[in-house]
C-alpha cells in the first residue's frame, strides 16, 4: 500500500504552502505529494494569492525534494497540447531524478475555462485518447528516432522525441467514473487507475469494471494499480475535527457521507483497511487546508504507523 498527500492549490495558496506539505509528507515517511492542476476557485472565498501552475509548482518541488513521488491529479487535456506536455514532463522528471507522475483527464471545469480564455469543447474523451498516445508516443520512440502521428486533433511530422524522462515509462494515471471509455483508456495506456469522490461500494464497481477492460484486450489486471482519492480530515478528538471541518465551511453531516475519509487516526485506519479489501493499493488524502501545516503533520506521525502496508 502507498500513501499519498493531495492538495487543491487553486482554493487560494501559495507556493510555499505546497512546498510546506511535500516536505512533511517526505520527512514524515508518505509516498507521495499530488496536486490539481486548476487555475481557478472553486465556490466562494478568497482565492489570494492567486492560482500556481502545477508543473512549474513540480518543478521546484522536484528540486527541494529527493523521494516522495510528484505529479497532478489530474492535468486537463484542455490545458496543453499533448508534445509540449511531454517535454514537461520528461522535464521535470530529470529535475527528480525520476520520481514524476502524470494523471491525465478530460477537464471539467467549464467556468474555469471560460475566465482564462482556454477552449472548452464539448466532446472531450477523443483529445484524452490522442493525447495519451502521443505523450507515450514520444517518451517510448527510441532516441535516434522521430515520432510522427497524425490525429483528428493533433498532427506530429517528425518530432525528435526529446528529452526522455528517466523513467521507463513514467507512470500513467488515468481515473474518473465514465463507464466505458474512461477503464478502456485507462487498460490500453494507464499504469494506474484512480477513481476519487465515492463511497466504497462504487470504489469496488470501478475496480471491477477496469480490470474487466484490462481482461478484454489481454491485459493482466494485477499490472493495473488501483488507487482511491478522498477528501480527508484527521482529529484527534470530535473538537478538534469540527475545527478543522469549520475551517473549509464543512459541517459534520455534510462530510461524514459515507465517501469522506473522516475522524481519529484509528477510524482513519479502520477505513483504509476497508479499501485494501476491494483492491486499492494507494490511498490519496486529499487535504483542503493547505495552512494547517500540522494536519499533514498528523497524518504522517499518528495516521500512518497505523496503516497497512
Amino acid at each position: 500500500m502507498e500513501y499519498c498527500l493531495f492538495t487543491e492549490p487553486q482554493q487560494g495558496f501559495s507556493y510555499d504552502d505546497q512546498l510546506a506539505f511535500a516536505r512533511s509528507a517526505e520527512e514524515h515517511g508518505l509516498d507521495g505529494f499530488f496536486r490539481s492542476d486548476h487555475y481557478l476557485r472553486m465556490g466562494e472565498g478568497d482565492a489570494r494569492p492567486g492560482p500556481t501552475d502545477a508543473w512549474t509548482t513540480l518543478a521546484g518541488l522536484a528540486r527541494e525534494t529527493s523521494r516522495i513521488r510528484l505529479g497532478t491529479l489530474v492535468s486537463s487535456v484542455t490545458y496543453r497540447v499533448p508534445a509540449i506536455l511531454a517535454i514537461q514532463v520528461a522535464q521535470v522528471d530529470a529535475m527528480s531524478g525520476g520520481r514524476v507522475e502524470l494523471g491525465l483527464g478530460t477537464g471539467w471545469f467549464e467556468r474555469e475555462h471560460r475566465a482564462y480564455g482556454i477552449p472548452f469543447p464539448p466532446k472531450r474523451f477523443d483529445l484524452l485518447e490522442e493525447q495519451l498516445q502521443v505523450v507515450t508516443g514520444l517518451w517510448s520512440t527510441p532516441d535516434a528516432d522521430t515520432f510522427t502521428f497524425h490525429g483528428e486533433h493533433y498532427d506530429l511530422d517528425e518530432a525528435p522525441a526529446l528529452p526522455k524522462p528517466v523513467q521507463s515509462p513514467v507512470p500513467v494515471i488515468v481515473g474518473g467514473g465514465g463507464p466505458k471509455r474512461t477503464p478502456a483508456l485507462a487498460a490500453r495506456y494507464a499504469t494506474e487507475f484512480n477513481i476519487g469522490f465515492v463511497s466504497e461500494d462504487v470504489v469496488a464497481e470501478k475496480f471491477a469494471v477496469v480490470r474487466a477492460a484490462c481482461e478484454a484486450i489481454g491485459r493482466d489486471p494485477g499490472t493495473l494499480k488501483l488507487s482511491v482519492a478522498l477528501p480527508t480530515v484527521v482529529g484527534a478528538d470530535d473538537a478538534e475535527i469540527d475545527r478543522r471541518l469549520d475551517a473549509i465551511g464543512r459541517t459534520r453531516d455534510q462530510f461524514d457521507d459515507g465517501a469522506n475519509i473522516v475522524g481519529t487516526p484509528s477510524q482513519v485506519a479502520e477505513k483504509v483497511e476497508r479499501l485494501r479489501g476491494l483492491g486499492a493499493e494507494r490511498v490519496y488524502f486529499q487535504l483542503m487546508d493547505l495552512r494547517d501545516l500540522d494536519h499533514a503533520d498528523q497524518i504522517g506521525a499518528e495516521v500512518l504507523p497505523l496503516l497497512p502496508r
